[in-house]
């Protein structure tokens, strides 16, 4: 299988993980390296996305910042999330 075939596979499985966590009430989670390890992105089911952090003394996550419905739209076309 070709490394382009491998790519399109990968991020058609990423599509349908979201789909299927936003469908069913979850956050999706999306992890970027240029975050630190302890942060990363929710989507909620209503479309909105926070930035948040990891808390290991409650084991959940603290949001850090919550964005506007623009800016959101702005990270989910950033990830090729739409």
């Amino acid at each position: 299988m070709k490394v382009s075939q491998l790519k399109k596979s990968g991020m058609a499985a990423i599509r349908n993980l979201r789909e299927s966590k936003l469908k069913s009430g979850l956050p999706f989670m999306i992890n970027v390296k240029t975050l630190p390890s302890d942060q990363c992105y929710l989507e909620y089911p209503n479309g909105s996305i926070a930035l948040v952090m990891l808390s290991r003394k409650e084991n959940d996550f603290k949001v850090i910042t919550e964005y506007s419905e623009d800016e959101g739209s702005l990270i989910k076309k950033q990830f090729k999330l739409v």
